[in-house]
């Protein structure tokens, strides 16, 4: 799977957290531990797309490769479709969007994404995981999808999917509905397609970009992560979480 490219889709304004990608955990700015989970991974290419000379300048000094992109854009999807224009890369290039708020994010779950796409009916790939709870079900902040046997997003919600109309005590919603994470691999191809049409109303209305895909007919193949992700960083209790996971692991990587 060393063809795939890693693109990192970053923007400095953040409503919960101003400055998000360079704010610095265990001494590094947030990007660049993002980057160091792309490297890790079988990537062929790494680009970081952002319209901020200061995310750029952060990311030059630790070695990145940057793409300059439109200040326009609405969301990160827009983003890699300029950076495959940019770069000239092909309609059957596959690109992971490996977002710029997931220090980390298992290296190994890069390559599992990048890998769904090997097989040429799925259109786009991403990965969710068992519901923990009830809270996790209920919760809006904890975005939902719903697959069919052959493990496609029928939809994707923030609200509880399914609904359960009589429930009989045995939590039949918790155990079909999965966590989804902000992951994805597509084709460049379909990226042009995706940015082509602009934002649809299903996707206005629950403001998930990924519903555009559904609602264009594209088969998103899911597939649940090798191992759990961590959260990504919106607020400054997930980074300090995420400072507590990467001391974590550099330590057990010191040990070994």
């Amino acid at each position: 799977m060393n063809g795939f490219a890693v693109v990192i889709p970053c923007r400095y304004a953040s409503t919960r957290l101003p400055g998000k990608p360079l704010r610095e955990i265990n001494g590094r700015p947030m990007l660049e531990h993002v980057h160091a989970r792309a490297a890790e991974s079988s990537a062929g290419e790494i680009v970081v797309a952002t319209d901020d000379e200061r995310i750029a300048e952060a990311a030059v000094r630790f070695g990145a490769r940057v793409c300059m992109t439109s200040s326009e854009h609405r969301s990160g999807t827009d983003r890699i479709a300029e950076v495959c224009d940019q770069l000239g890369w092909d309609d059957d290039r596959i690109v992971v969007n490996l977002q710029g708020d997931e220090p980390t994010m298992p290296s190994a779950l890069i390559d599992q994404c990048a890998g769904l796409l090997e097989d040429r009916f799925a259109d786009i790939a991403t990965l969710a995981s068992p519901l923990g709870t009830r809270h996790d079900l209920e919760n809006q902040n904890v975005v939902k999808v719903v697959v069919d046997r052959a493990g496609n997003a029928i939809y994707f919600s923030r609200a509880a999917i399914p609904f359960e109309r009589a429930s009989r005590g045995t939590h039949e919603a918790i155990s079909i509905a999965l966590h989804h994470h902000g992951i994805y691999a597509y084709r460049c191809g379909i990226l042009r397609k995706l940015v082509s049409v602009g934002p649809v109303p299903l996707e206005l209305c629950e403001q998930l970009e990924q519903l555009r895909a559904l609602y264009l007919g594209m088969t998103v193949r899911v597939a649940i992560p090798a191992e759990r992700p961590g959260a990504g960083v919106d607020t400054e209790e997930d980074l300090l979480v995420a400072e507590r996971a990467l001391a974590a692991r550099a330590e057990r990587s010191d040990a070994v």
